[in-house]
Order: structure tokens, then sequence, then C-alpha cells
């Protein structure tokens, strides 16, 4: 609940009134229970915001000019999400009602990376958001001839040529691309996002040559994996093994994107060379969603081959879904041939089956591992939605990540499996993000945290009411259990109701800039 203060007059020796003392802050929020991974504080405080950050976590009384009563609530740094592809305006809102602030599209990145930043700033966005430099985008323009837009359809489009994703660059490509992508850091992405998995066609040593341009500019790199495989020949176990010798050789930061997905059924090898790698100090980060279904376009080059099907798992045309609704092998095909460009839900793990669930679970928990909703945009019957859109409708479609996956995440690992602690799982979804980028965006230091200077990212809470509400077959609806959520200072949720009036959000760019 929301009370407006109330200056108290004081009376002056019982007859004069004392002149009235300001508020001390902007916002105040009493009572909660405060968490702040960095320093381990869980405990019972009062938060202070003025001017768009922190400015006081204590056990003292203080007024304010608006008061979030959060007693019975926890209060934590608002959730950090890497892997964010829906950037429009009605994406960034639902992920705003799972408590998202800090929305980043890192895996696939933006190209041209200054139109993504100005084509948000002039709409204005409720979340703070920021991009990669997109190297296939780089790849596309190369060897197609073709100017690149910063839109993740577009790239999507593309998938009808298989040039770009099956061939080999020449070495006057590849210092074309090396341009374009040095231009895009230049213009504040925050590192190289490689959808190496769509261009599996791709050199060895263009890999090799771009990380070494990310080591150069001290940015990390996102790479989904070369190969979507169990099987040997170009198993996804030789495509982390790919990411690992790389970041090993050129001393480049390697985040590797949904480990969940990425591994199938080969989770249990795969961790345990990737955490090889960082005990001897190979600087790897990782990240999962709670999910045992992914998303992209029907036409990807993974999904082809004559062998393609056995090396997923043994996919078959109903582990599919399009609009909420699983295929047969003729739509398959159609689609595949016709619109290759098509969003699909890819089921590659039943979650009603224990064993498949301690395969997602693991790469949930992996150590140090942090939560990224890998979520989308929203369409209906295929068309995105209008940027004023509010609320989605009924039959908006995306992945159910897109709407709930940090709610989730806290429902399942905290609430019902108690794998994690709170402190521990606020961590994996707010703090553990900000570090991953911190050093190569500096503004994530002031992220990720409750603690004065901080900015007014905030999440208010009520554990035992937190819940995804999303379903494979209604997706469009947000969570539960999130009463506030404040960006940069500013309430954009307030007793579970999202302001469409405000646009707090804030461009989140590299050092450079």
């Amino acid at each position: 609940m929301i009370l407006a203060v109330i200056a108290v007059l004081a009376l002056n020796c019982g007859s004069a009134a004392a002149r009235p003392q300001p508020p001390q802050y902007d916002i105040a929020i009493l009572g909660g229970r405060v968490i702040d991974p960095e320093t381990g504080l869980d405990a019972i405080r009062n938060v202070g915001v003025r001017g768009g950050r922190i400015a006081a976590v204590t056990q003292a009384a203080m007024t304010a000019t608006t008061v979030i009563d959060a007693e019975g609530r926890v209060v934590s740094p608002g959730f950090i999400d890497l892997h964010a592809h829906g950037q429009t305006i009605p994406a960034a809102r639902m992920q705003a009602l799972d408590g998202v602030t800090t929305a980043l599209e890192l895996e696939a990145g933006a190209l041209p990376v200054e139109d993504f930043y100005a084509q948000r700033a002039a709409q204005g966005r409720p979340i703070n958001y920021g991009a990669a430099v997109n190297w296939a985008n780089a790849r596309i323009a190369v060897m197609l001839d073709k100017s690149p837009q910063a839109d993740i359809s577009w790239f999507l489009q593309q998938f009808s040529n298989p040039l770009w994703q099956t061939q080999l660059a020449t070495e006057a490509q590849i210092e074309q691309m090396t341009t374009l992508v040095q231009e895009g850091l230049d213009q504040g992405a925050l590192g190289i996002g490689f959808l190496l998995g769509y261009a599996p066609g791709t050199g060895r040593k263009e890999y090799y040559r771009m990380t070494e341009l990310a080591a150069l500019n001290g940015v990390p790199t996102f790479t989904h994996a070369r190969f979507l495989s169990m099987l040997e020949p170009d198993s996804s176990f030789e495509g982390i093994e790919e990411i690992v010798a790389v970041a090993a050789s050129t001393g480049a930061h390697a985040h590797i994107v949904h480990l969940n997905s990425i591994s199938l059924r080969d989770i249990g090898v795969i961790s345990t060379i990737i955490a090889g790698a960082r005990a001897r100090g190979i600087r790897l980060t990782t990240e999962a969603y709670p999910y045992g279904a992914g998303s992209t376009g029907i036409g990807a080059a993974m999904f082809r081959g004559p062998d393609w099907r056995e090396r997923v798992g043994g996919v078959t045309a109903g582990s599919f879904d399009v609009n909420g609704k699983r295929l047969d092998e003729g739509e398959l095909a159609r689609l595949q041939r016709d619109a290759p460009e098509t969003q699909t839900v890819l089921h590659f793990l039943d979650t009603a089956n224990p064993r498949d669930q301690q395969l997602l679970d693991r790469a949930v928990l992996f150590p140090q591992g942090v939560i990224a909703s890998d979520g989308g945009d929203w369409t209906v019957a295929g068309e995105p939605l209008p940027a004023a859109t509010w609320p989605l409708p009924e039959a908006a479609w995306s992945h159910p990540r897109s709407a709930g996956t940090f709610a989730r995440f806290l429902r399942q690992y905290v609430g019902e499996q108690q794998s994690l602690s709170l402190l521990e799982a606020i961590e994996r979804v707010s703090f553990g993000p900000a570090v991953i980028l911190q050093d190569s965006a500096p503004q994530l230091r002031q992220k990720g945290r409750i603690q004065p200077g901080a900015d007014a990212d905030i999440v208010v809470f009520e554990l035992s009411r937190i819940t995804d509400n999303a379903t494979y077959a209604t997706p469009a609806r947000p969570s539960s259990g999130i009463d506030y959520v404040l960006v940069n200072g500013v309430i954009l949720v307030a007793d579970g109701e999202l302001d469409t009036a405000v646009m707090p959000g804030r461009p989140v760019r590299n050092a450079q800039r």
C-alpha cells in the first residue's frame, strides 16, 4: 500500500506551530525484508530513495513524500535479464511485472547498434535496456551485401538464404565484419553476441578473430554454441569445447547462453567441462532459464540435415508448437519451406518426468550461474503488437518465459524445492548478472544492489505469493506476487498494477561510451 506522507506540525511551547520539516526522501520503503547479495544483508530495514538512487538503508525511522509499506514482503534489487530478445514496449512491460528492471539483448545483440539505442530513446522504455553488437547481422550484411537492421525480425528473415549460414568467409569479408563489429562497440555495445549455432559453417578462425576483438575491447562475448546435438561429431559438447578453448587462448570473458537448452540431455558432462575450466582460471560465465522448452525460428540451421531429429534428441513435429498449437509433419514441413522465420517453441525436456526435471535443475543450479529468460516479443496471429498495446490481449503469443521466468524461478527453487536460500536466489537474478557486466559496463556497479548510492531499481514482492501464471497454451498472463517495481527511483508497478504513463528506463552502454 502506498501512503502519502502528511507533515506533522509540532507545537512550540504549546502556542506556536513549528515550521514543518520537509520529507527526507522521495520514497520510503518501510519494514521490508531487505536482501542485498553483495553484502549478505537479509534483515528488516527501511530504504530511502532520493533523486533516483538509494540514499539510505537503515533501521531508523524516515519520512518521505511517498511511503510504501513493505511489511511482510521482500525488498530486492531489481532483476537483471542478460538474455531478453523482447525489446518492444509491450515485452518490457510484461517483464516489469515479473520483477525485471533491466533487460539486455546480449545473445543476438543489435546492428547497427546506434539505431537500436536511438529508436528506444525516441520511444521511451519502462525498464533499462541495452545490447551487444550482433555479429550475425554483420556476417549477413557482408556475405549477402545487405544493409542490416537493428531488429531481430530482420535477422529471422535471412533464414531463407543458407549462404551466410554455411559458407566460409574470405579474409576480406572477415575484415569487413571486423569493421562493422568494432563500429558497434564504439557506439556502446555491451559485448559481442555470437549466434554461432545459426551459422554453423562459420570458420573457426573467424570466431577466434572476433573473440580476439572482444578481448582487445575489454568486453564479453555471449555465444550460442555452434552445435545443438547429443551425437558426435558436431555435438553440443564440442560447441562448448570451442567456446572454452577460444576464451582460454584469447583471455576474453566468454558467457555461454542458455546452458539448459544447448546441453539437451548432456548437461552432466557439459557442466563438468565448464566448471573445470572455471576452476583453472578461464573467464567463463553461464545462464539458464527454468523451462524444458526453447524457442527460435522454425527454419534455423539446427533443424536441417538428414539426422537433425536424432541429433536434437529424437524430436518429432509434435515437439514444436506455433501460437500455442502443436504441429503435425505437414505443418512443420510447410513452415520450414515457406516461412522459415516463424517463431516456434521446441519442447526438448518433459519436466513432468522427474529425470528430465533433474537435468533442468542441474543447469538452473549450476554454481555461480545466473537466470536469464531468453524471452521474446509478442505477436497475435503471427503479427507483432503495436507499441501502445496494453494490457496484452489474451491471444498474444510468445514463449511463457517472456512473462514468467523470474517468478517461476523463485517459486520453484526457493519456495517449493528449497534448493536455494532467498539470498542465494536473489543473487542469481540481480547481483550476479551485474557482476558479469560491471567491468566493461560500469553502470552495472550501481545495479543489483540495495545499498546507499545504488540505482533505485527495486522490486518488492511477497515470497509466499510469487508465481508465474504464463503457460505454453496461454502465455500472456503476468506473474503474481510482485507488488512494487521501481526503475531509477520511479514507481512503475504499484499494488501489482503497471503505470503506463511513465517511461523511466535508461540505456546501458559499455565503458567506451
